[in-house]
């Protein structure tokens, strides 16, 4: 009776929850959920506690001066985001070693889309207010969420092509990049060299471990985050660069090559094959040591980068993601007083620049990439494909929110750039979504 209960349980809900967190979709099902709560919770009674709660400061006090003292929001944007791009880093550089982008040609096709589809948005939105006050705004509609936009390709599963994957992250990457660098220039007020060369003097020397062959990933994860990624928080650029910037400099190669590990493998497998059983469920001791030497050298025989992003790939997907939308999603229409909508061309240009102008860039850069012969594209990336992720790159959330924040000082300029953003992702994520499901 028990081992069958035992039995129920594992075949009807043990399993099916392991199959489900294991597929790419789940997490896009997860993450937007976590949207339509933030929704719910931004134009519900409780409102206020949810904007409170994101605001709440919260850090560390050294001889009476704020350290690292930031708003919950903030922690999330700046912290937990910096683990997902981090894992975004560990994938592309995977990418770069053995997969798409080891080929430079390939490698050209999504940068030059990112560049056009960064100059084609910020041009479309200054069509719209060129001559304004509001002019400053041109690099809202710059940017791409990465994190949504792959949710969308995560939820379209096999119907989308690995190289189509491999496209939009490489692009949203070199676009954040490019966003960052926007900020910097022309958006922050203040940058802390010394910040910057100190996570840089850190980053070098994890480059110089990986370079002597250290594998331990507690190097890594120290430098990486006591260093690297502080350094970055406290200079004034964004947080999550100095996660993608970290992981690539983490080892791609193991300890034990595939051949020594087979020999190795099949060695013990004999050798457990010899070992004097006993008629009981436990393992004798002789079987437990051949066992730990087993699970011994197949953690060095897995790539630290590879075994971080195996490691962390769940965690991100079901626990970070979630809660970064929970916390940039909700967008109050209550309270929202809708005739500053008129008052200036913000929310058009932002619109237009991400749901018009993003794809037409990506569409227009990899058309001149081909015809230039500096990049091609892969048999299975059509121009349908292009296209719905020209529209898939125009959900602008995270950085183009943190951008307006940055550009405008006035509350109705930040609501018309916020429903502007809004819009064009919903509808850009739509159109994208039914252009890539349909083959």
């Amino acid at each position: 009776m028990r081992e069958n209960y035992q039995k129920n349980i594992e075949n009807h809900l043990i399993i099916p929850a392991m199959q489900f967190l294991q597929r790419e979709r789940s997490s896009g099902i997860v993450l937007a959920i976590f949207v339509v709560l933030a929704l719910v919770l931004a134009n519900s009674p409780l409102r206020e506690d949810y904007s409170h709660f994101l605001e709440h400061h919260f850090g560390f006090i050294v001889d009476g001066q704020p350290l690292l003292n930031f708003s919950v929001e903030h922690w999330i944007n700046d912290g937990l985001m910096s683990m997902f791009f981090f894992v975004v880093g560990l994938e592309l550089k995977r990418e770069f070693v053995g997969g798409e982008l080891r080929e430079l040609r390939k490698v050209t096709l999504p940068v030059a889309a990112a560049i056009f589809g960064m100059l084609f948005p910020a041009g479309t939105y200054l069509l719209f207010n060129w001559g304004t006050p509001v002019a400053h705004g041109w690099g809202i509609p710059m940017a791409t969420d990465i994190a949504f936009a792959l949710a969308v390709l995560y939820i379209l599963g096999d119907r989308v092509p690995i190289s189509a994957k491999v496209f939009l992250t490489t692009l949203a990457i070199v676009d954040d990049l490019g966003s960052v660098l926007v900020i910097a220039l022309f958006y922050t007020s203040h940058i802390s060299f010394s910040s910057l060369a100190v996570g840089l003097a850190f980053l070098l020397v994890m480059f110089i471990g990986n370079r002597l062959g250290v594998k331990n990933i507690w190097f890594y994860g120290v430098l990486g985050i006591g260093g690297v990624w502080v350094a970055f928080l406290t200079s004034g650029i964004h947080a999550t660069i100095s996660a993608v910037l970290a992981a690539m400099v983490i080892p791609a190669d193991s300890r034990i090559p595939e051949t020594a590990f087979i020999a190795r493998i099949k060695k013990l497998t004999r050798q457990f094959e010899q070992a004097e059983p006993n008629d009981v469920r436990t393992l004798e001791p002789e079987q437990l040591e051949i066992l730990a030497k087993v699970k011994n050298d197949s953690v060095q025989a897995m790539p630290p980068l590879q075994r971080l992003e195996y490691g962390l790939h769940p965690l991100v997907s079901f626990v970070i993601m979630p809660i970064f939308a929970l916390a940039n999603a909700g967008i109050s229409f209550v309270d929202m007083n809708f005739t500053v909508l008129s008052a200036n061309n913000v929310a058009l240009g932002v619109i237009a620049g991400l749901l018009f102008g993003k794809p037409l860039g990506i569409v227009f850069a990899v058309w001149v990439t081909e015809k230039l012969g500096l990049g091609k594209r892969s048999r299975s990336m059509t121009w349908r494909t292009v296209v719905g992720l020209g529209f898939l790159a125009s959900i602008g959330f995270t950085m183009s929110m943190f951008v307006t924040m940055l550009a405008f000082n006035s509350p109705d300029n930040y609501i018309q750039a916020k429903v502007g953003i809004f819009v064009a992702s919903i509808i850009g994520g739509m159109v994208g979504y039914r252009l890539l499901k349909k083959k």
